[in-house]
């Protein structure tokens, strides 16, 4: 119960959403947006109990005029399974809440158009979701899934790009179907907004990882996944081979054969407290 209430604590309301609620009333729409709000919140709600479980960092809970987010102030070095558990929490939620609205409907609980309103609604968050854009819950899981097999520079990258031609031909979609729906177009220009902050800064979000992981901040990883660096490369370069989820020693070839090894923390070490932000690789063979 005290998490649950640390966790409404956390809830924040975007002023222009009392605006959009205002114009509800005066319109005769305010039943729709207190069931969409309504969804919205159960849906960050599931993101935030889940991330609570695992003891994430959680920077609060919006409430938006075109929908609402959970901010979690953790930059990807939780392991992929606890995520994707957290990811998932969201649309979860909107099974239990159309199969409870189903049961209300059973005992005429609920009439028939509001159950067929609620019901629409659930299902229209949900695929919404889990289109592969960031930063919706698919476009995340595409990250995660990426994440599996590629550095955490990649995957960020490869993500990215792939939510900006998802995002497009949503927008095509949307011009053809329904060119004159306003707040599509409205959640459309906030995707596009994301995304474009999302890639100038992913420069910012790696170094927040890396960070993460010389600070020691991270839960424990998964195996070891060693990365083969030629002796040339420089400490940027082979940090940017780092990858979510796993430990990595560092070996230095020359010529293809092994020179030495590094463990991922000694070149953490380098780059960060003694600032060697031009060095080679090979150069750390000689301090340690």
């Amino acid at each position: 119960m005290n998490r649950m209430i640390s966790l409404l604590r956390l809830v924040y309301i975007h002023p222009l959403l009392w605006i959009v609620v205002g114009l509800s009333i005066a319109t005769a729409h305010f039943l729709e947006v207190c069931l969409l709000l309504g969804i919205i919140f159960v849906h960050e709600m599931g993101h935030a109990v889940a991330a609570s479980f695992f003891s994430w960092r959680i920077k609060k809970i919006s409430l938006l005029p075109f929908g609402g987010v959970a901010e979690m102030d953790e930059h990807g070095n939780r392991p992929l399974r606890e995520e994707a558990i957290v990811v998932l929490a969201g649309p979860l939620q909107h099974l239990w809440m159309m199969a409870a609205a189903y049961g209300l409907l059973q005992f005429n609980l609920v009439p028939d158009d509001l159950y067929r309103l609620f019901l629409q609604f659930n299902i229209m968050i949900l695929l919404f979701n889990l289109f592969p854009i960031w930063p919706l819950d698919g476009g995340k899981l595409v990250f995660l899934f990426l994440s599996t097999a590629h550095s955490f520079t990649n995957a960020h990258r490869f993500t990215l790009i792939l939510s900006f031609f998802s995002l497009c031909v949503f927008s095509m979609i949307t011009l053809l179907k329904a060119p004159l729906h306003l707040n599509v177009w409205v959640i459309t220009a906030f995707l596009f907004f994301s995304l474009y902050y999302e890639w100038k800064q992913r420069r910012y979000i790696f170094i927040r990882f890396l960070l993460e992981r010389y600070y020691g901040k991270t839960p424990d990883l998964g195996g070891l996944k060693p990365i083969q660096a030629n002796e040339q490369e420089l400490l940027i370069d082979v940090l940017e081979k780092f990858q979510r989820g796993c430990k990595h020693p560092i070996i230095v070839e020359s010529e293809g054969r092994e020179k030495g090894t590094l463990d991922e923390n000694e070149v953490l070490h380098a780059y960060f407290a003694e600032k060697r932000l031009t060095d080679k690789i090979s150069d750390l063979l000689f301090l340690y």
